[in-house]
């Protein structure tokens, strides 16, 4: 039977489940960490002692907050044995379907060999698990050492960068001087630069700068571009640098001092 959620029904109506199944279809069915606060971020206190800062997730669809920074307890590891134990964020229905969640050190088996994560609860809530943990770290122990703890969760962008992504800017022009100019789009990450350029270096293997783009435009490497001239020769390369430079080089034999232009596209 159909029921209205989001309406007003003159009686208490809306359930947690229902909640649930709403933020399962739109977040998706894996376990996210929000990006906001902390973020959950981890910090190894001592031999047998972490702490995880605040943040929000959701597992399954259920929202959990941690709203205060929480100490957790690693057993003591053994000289000689090696061990993974997993931080865990674990959803349980206790009687009269009372639920909860709350962080856990799940501990894995001491070995002389290589380690391997513990066994966890995998049945979602949505499919009536009474139990079911979401992995947030993977603390190694090498004899009584905490190695580095390994992130298990990815961390869900909100919306804005979405719309961020799909978002086309309009023609700008990026650079202007005397031999040119250098206008450029954005559709998301993707960056498209038109150059068009009034006269080139002559000599074989000169050079020519067309200025530097301004942040936001920049790639997160140096790339290098082909060019080539209507008649085989004028050959040169394209630099567009991570600092923003922008700089041609031309590639030995026959070069003119001709207008040239063309279209570089890559992604920041």
């Amino acid at each position: 039977m159909a029921e209205l959620v989001t309406g007003h029904a003159g009686k208490a109506h809306a359930t947690a489940e229902q909640a649930a199944g709403l933020n399962a279809g739109i977040l998706g069915l894996d376990d996210y960490v929000l990006d906001v606060h902390d973020k959950l971020k981890i910090t190894v206190v001592s031999a047998n002692k972490v702490t995880i800062g605040t943040g929000e997730l959701v597992m399954q669809g259920r929202h959990v907050s941690q709203g205060t920074p929480e100490d957790l307890i690693v057993t003591n590891g053994s000289q000689g044995q090696k061990r993974n134990d997993l931080i865990v964020c674990r959803y349980a229905k206790g009687s009269q379907n009372i639920e909860s969640a709350k962080l856990v050190v799940v501990r894995g088996t001491p070995t002389t060999g290589t380690p391997t994560d513990p066994a966890v609860n995998t049945t979602s809530p949505l499919d009536g698990g009474a139990t079911y943990d979401m992995p947030l770290y993977r603390i190694p122990l090498d004899g009584i050492t905490i190695g580095t703890p390994v992130t298990l969760f990815n961390v869900l962008k909100p919306m804005s960068d979405v719309w961020d992504s799909l978002t086309h800017t309009d023609v700008t022009t990026l650079i202007s001087g005397n031999y040119g100019t250098v206008k450029g789009y954005r559709s998301g990450p993707m960056v498209t630069l038109r150059i068009d350029w009034k006269t080139s270096a002559s000599g074989s293997w000169n050079s020519g700068t067309f200025g530097t783009l301004p942040e936001g435009w920049r790639p997160p490497m140096d790339l290098n571009f082909s060019y080539g001239g209507r008649d085989g020769a004028n050959q040169k390369t394209i630099d567009v640098n991570a600092n923003g430079t922008m700089t041609y080089n031309n590639q030995g034999g026959t070069q003119g001092t001709d207008a040239f232009g063309m279209t570089v596209s890559y992604a920041l």
